[in-house]
């Protein structure tokens, strides 16, 4: 298994309705990195679901063990989920065992269909199924639009065939995964995947590097993960969006910054009986610089902030 991995799609693929979504520089910049022995990270772009980008918006890993491989998240649309499962066969005739969603946001999880029916068994988060059956119609509706119809062709919600509470090891022949559910943050079903051979920890969208994150769980409560998750050694973490791996702890100051500071601004607007109309315009404001797709996202953190910090 060499270092990094390109994809060479374009041409094999080129008259398919998932690569026509896909510009030639898009199909080029498909590749994978080997981040530790046997772990490879596909890196996201930080963008929007686009029919240009076909949903590559957000991190896709796999773990290579002796006796098969397990998929952390699948990407944004069923071409991610394509191009993902074939550049694992690239690499590995090893049969895929596992399909971990660490949440359940559409860029993680639509290109799950890609590994269906081939003995594949889904796993997440114990409030998984239960979070996806309540969004799924939305989902479906405004990403059908989002990402156009060749790049939607054939997409749908994959539920989990095994849920997890609290802690799962799965265990692919020569090494571990060990699964944990952790509480309500970006979601309120957010998973960690760490591969114990490695000592490499797959976070999900509880972490965010250089895009800015976007809360859809409690702001308190993503707060107190990343202090707990903090204190916990790695050799390396993925985030779910972001570089293909990254340092940590020193990964996670960024993130805890930006979410305190809109903890700090939300309260004292609170405490001043300001609206969340007022806050949405200037709690943490000097904060937006440092991250992409800030006019997207800061002003709908804030309303979230504000909505549950209104009630303490």
């Amino acid at each position: 298994m060499g270092r990094r991995h390109f994809l060479a799609m374009a041409t094999a693929t080129a008259a398919t309705p998932f690569m026509r979504t896909l510009s030639a520089r898009a199909a080029a910049e498909l590749s994978v990195t080997e981040v530790a022995p046997g772990v490879f990270v596909h890196m996201g772009r930080h963008e929007e679901f686009s029919p240009g980008n076909a949903g590559d918006i957000s991190n896709v890993g796999f773990v290579i063990g002796k006796d098969g491989i397990a998929v952390i998240d699948t990407g944004g649309s069923p071409v991610v989920g394509k191009v993902a499962y074939e550049t694992i066969r690239r690499i590995s005739d090893r049969p895929i065992r596992y399909v971990i969603n660490t949440h359940m946001h559409p860029d993680h999880v639509f290109g799950n269909v890609a590994f269906e029916g081939d003995n594949v068994t889904f796993v997440g988060h114990h409030k998984l199924p239960r979070a996806l059956a309540a969004r799924q119609e939305r989902y479906l509706a405004i990403n059908k639009v989002n990402l156009g119809d060749a790049a939607f062709e054939g997409t749908k919600i994959i539920m989990p065939n095994v849920t997890v509470t609290g802690r799962l090891e799965l265990d692919l022949g020569d090494r571990k995964l060990a699964l944990e559910t952790q509480k309500t943050a970006h979601t309120d079903n957010d998973m960690t995947v760490r591969d114990l051979a490695t000592d490499t920890l797959f976070m999900g969208d509880l972490l965010f590097v250089d895009r800015i994150p976007s809360i859809d769980g409690s702001i308190r409560g993503w707060l107190g993960v990343i202090d707990e998750l903090s204190r916990v050694p790695a050799a390396r973490v993925v985030p779910g969006h972001g570089p293909a791996s990254v340092s940590w702890p020193d990964a996670a100051k960024p993130l805890a910054h930006y979410l305190s500071r809109i903890v700090e601004d939300v309260r004292a607007e609170i405490k001043q009986g300001r609206t969340m109309t007022n806050a949405m315009a200037e709690a943490a404001i000097s904060e937006k610089a440092g991250w992409l797709l800030a006019d997207a996202y800061h002003a709908r953190n804030v309303s979230a902030a504000f909505a549950e910090l209104e009630w303490e």
